[in-house]
């Protein structure tokens, strides 16, 4: 009986790290396909988030990457914060039934918008980040892949 349920604790127990070790697939440094934006997502208290750490200079405004602000943002007070290093996808949680993250919040600073939010990865080892309005099938989808610092230098 003693051995079963040993048996039974380690199997949960693999069970759970493997779910775990899943979830953090998506943990690092990844670019969009169309060359746009990079950006890192990491994980804080449970929560799967991101934030910008590039973006192509010659799109928008044309402004320099480390001077671009927030200006679309429709909260006055934070039209000033700068876009490089600002999280714009938070709140997003495994699940591991799905194989996908859901109940995020993703920011557009394009448009100073927050949409719902959801990611998965594909077979082909792609990020697809889907911004939505209430339902999954009214909204935008960026894919990403996963990329290292040099990669963006080269940009």
């Amino acid at each position: 009986m003693l051995i079963k349920n040993l048996v039974l604790i380690l199997y949960f127990c693999f069970l759970n790290l493997n779910a775990q070790s899943k979830a953090d697939h998506v943990l690092g440094k990844w670019l969009a396909t169309d060359h746009s934006v990079a950006v890192e997502v990491y994980k804080l208290k449970g929560e799967y988030k991101a934030k910008v750490i590039w973006f192509d200079e010659s799109k928008g405004s044309g402004k320099p990457m480390h001077t671009r602000t927030d200006f679309e943002n429709p909260d006055p007070s934070l039209r000033h914060r700068k876009i490089l290093g600002m999280e714009v996808l938070d709140g997003l949680v495994y699940n591991p039934a799905k194989n996908e993250w859901e109940h995020g919040k993703i920011y557009d600073a394009s448009s100073g918008r927050l949409w719902d939010s959801s990611a998965q990865i594909t077979e082909n080892g792609l990020l697809k980040v889907r911004g939505y309005w209430k339902f999954k099938w009214i909204g935008k989808s960026m894919t990403f892949k996963k990329t290292n610092y040099s990669t963006l230098t080269k940009l």
